[in-house]
């Protein structure tokens, strides 16, 4: 893990400890070694998101880009309650991969605030379909607003039908101006080069893997 990505762990209890856990977890899934209990990988990404917000730490936009395979999830209901770790997860059976991808439409060296696009698709055998629009990036809150307006299906990497929805170009081109309590989001609590981790606005948190080599 790049240092600058790397959190200060230093004031908390056992820091290393969800980290490895993370790590083992994210490294199962394209090698076949023991991944950690479901429980142990809860606690270990809620672990990571409190050492977040104690620490207010900040990841850059660029550290996003690429593509992440969907390996773990969580619904809302995970939380610390009196220092222990409540609520159920799952590894995601990988009959149908589900992939996240982001990339830079903004030419900004810091990407604190950046445009990026995202995509979000599934692949059930041959057929592949994916969602993809705009998204803004807020580095301070490491929050990552977006909306899907267009949306395609494939098949043996052909494209077969392409189409906008919810707007489309239109609402793409207002994206920028639209306030982000009105937008779906993740709040990134934890951004490696390996692995990352967030809740999303409907208060589930997840694990999503690197899928080929960082984007430069």
């Amino acid at each position: 893990m790049p240092s600058n990505l790397s959190p200060d762990l230093s004031s908390v209890a056992s820091p290393a400890d969800f980290l490895t856990t993370l790590a083992q977890a994210a490294h199962s899934l394209h090698h076949k070694t023991d991944r950690p209990s479901a429980p142990s990988v809860v606690a270990a990404l809620l672990a990571a998101e409190k050492t977040a917000k104690q620490q207010r730490l900040s990841f850059p936009a660029a550290a996003l880009l690429g593509r992440w395979q969907l390996w773990f999830t969580a619904p809302r209901n995970a939380h610390f309650k009196e220092n222990v770790a409540t609520g159920r997860g799952f590894y995601v059976p990988q009959i149908a991969p589900a992939e996240i991808s982001f990339s830079s439409v903004d030419s900004s060296p810091e990407c604190r605030f950046s445009q990026l696009a995202i995509g979000n698709q599934v692949q059930v055998g041959a057929l592949r379909l994916k969602l993809t629009g705009p998204a803004r990036y807020l580095g301070k809150k490491n929050l990552l607003a977006f909306d899907f307006t267009e949306w395609q299906l494939s098949a043996f990497g052909r494209p077969l039908y392409r189409r906008e929805f919810r707007g489309g170009r239109t609402t793409a081109e207002n994206f920028a101006n639209q306030p982000i309590a009105k937008l779906p989001f993740f709040a990134f609590f934890l951004i490696t080069e390996d692995f990352i981790a967030a809740r999303g606005r409907g208060g589930g948190i997840a694990l999503w893997v690197r899928q080929g080599e960082p984007t430069a």
